[in-house]
């Protein structure tokens, strides 16, 4: 899903791109160099006190989970032996949420759990902008039915219709980010 969203995201894409995507232990890398040979924009693995800067993609990588400090830095919090789910979705979103308030954008891309329900939800509590990937074009509507059934998604759109909304929404609005999580 992320290989047909982010290439056609355009060069001039004005606001930063979250992911977090269920991976294994050491993937992000490759991950994020496929991925950033796939598209227009930078992709990289996010790092710690990173700032955020417009048309860049941030890979969280599984080891520790990604969110967003008030200063729109880049912040990674070490994975426990208990989380389930690495990285993990909420703690992206809902920190998102947190310092973006009506500025965020969050999209649930097909996948397995209920990871990422709970922080749609709160990016749509803070005004912000919920997308999820519909029935139809996933794989697994796993992630994306949960959160829809969470009440956490303002819109459905097939995958093919994401980017386009995506680039819609950067134009109309200030964004904090454009988040994906998978």
């Amino acid at each position: 899903a992320l290989a047909r969203i982010l290439p056609a995201l355009p060069a001039n894409f004005s606001a930063p791109v979250l992911i977090a995507q269920h991976i294994s232990d050491g993937f992000a890398d490759g991950m994020a160099g496929w991925l950033n040979d796939l598209c227009p924009l930078t992709v990289t693995v996010a790092r710690a006190g990173e700032p955020l800067l417009p048309g860049h993609i941030y890979l969280a990588d599984p080891v520790t989970h990604l969110s967003l400090m008030p200063d729109d830095r880049i912040r990674l919090i070490p994975r426990a032996e208990t989380d389930i789910y690495h990285p993990n979705c909420d703690r992206l979103l809902s920190s998102v949420a947190e310092v973006c308030g009506r500025r965020a954008v969050g999209v649930i891309l097909t996948g397995m759990g209920r990871d990422g329900a709970r922080g749609m939800l709160d990016i749509r509590h803070a005004g912000g902008v919920t997308i999820a990937q519909d029935e139809s074009s996933s794989v697994i509507f796993g992630m994306n039915r949960e959160a829809i059934a969470a009440g956490g998604v303002q819109t459905i759109r097939p995958l093919d219709a994401i980017a386009s909304e995506l680039i819609w929404l950067a134009r109309v609005a200030p964004t904090c980010s454009g988040e994906v999580g998978s």
